[in-house]
């Protein structure tokens, strides 16, 4: 078995979640299955540790649990994007829509270093609307989103366009909803 085998065999598909029509990608799997989680995490290394970047930012809240130990491998910082109301300090802030809704999200002003290039990290890009409004926050504290990164890519939704100019990277696409 390939290594991207292993890691589509931990990724669940769970049909009609969180509504009817939506097929769900559930990445927890890949928590509980070491060899798959160390897979995750290594190649991300791999692909930006001789990149220049200079911070990652990880999207609540599974996009914290990749890019918390890539920034703890890499010793850059590491900035959480969080949803509306869950950071106590002075924060930049920006509305989004999801492919089944809306949201806010937020980022301390604190945490954002004007002139530093950022990765984005996410589990799974959809519709890049949530990394987008991720690269708003940065962009508002003076910082440079250089990259996109996500463990699972869903082309279908054109997530590509909605990013550029920033290059996006996945580890699997898949081609259904």
């Amino acid at each position: 078995m390939t290594e991207l085998e292993m890691l589509d065999g931990a990724i669940r598909r769970v049909p009609d979640f969180p509504k009817p029509g939506i097929l769900f990608y559930d990445i927890t799997g890949v928590f509980v299955k070491p060899e798959a989680f160390k897979y995750c995490i290594d190649r991300m290394v791999a692909l930006y540790k001789n990149t220049g970047i200079d911070a990652v930012a990880g999207v609540e809240s599974r996009g914290f649990l990749f890019a918390a130990p890539f920034a703890e491998r890499l010793g850059i910082p590491l900035v959480l994007v969080r949803k509306k109301g869950k950071l106590p300090g002075a924060t930049y802030r920006c509305a989004y829509s999801l492919e089944y809704g809306t949201a806010e999200i937020e980022a301390h002003k604190s945490d954002i270093q004007k002139g530093k290039k950022y990765l984005l990290v996410d589990d799974l890009i959809a519709t890049g609307g949530t990394l987008a409004a991720a690269r708003n926050l940065i962009e508002q504290g003076g910082g440079d989103v250089t990259d996109f990164f996500g463990i699972i890519g869903l082309p279908a939704l054109n997530y590509e366009k909605t990013l550029a100019p920033s290059h996006v990277t996945t580890l699997i696409n898949y081609s259904g909803e």
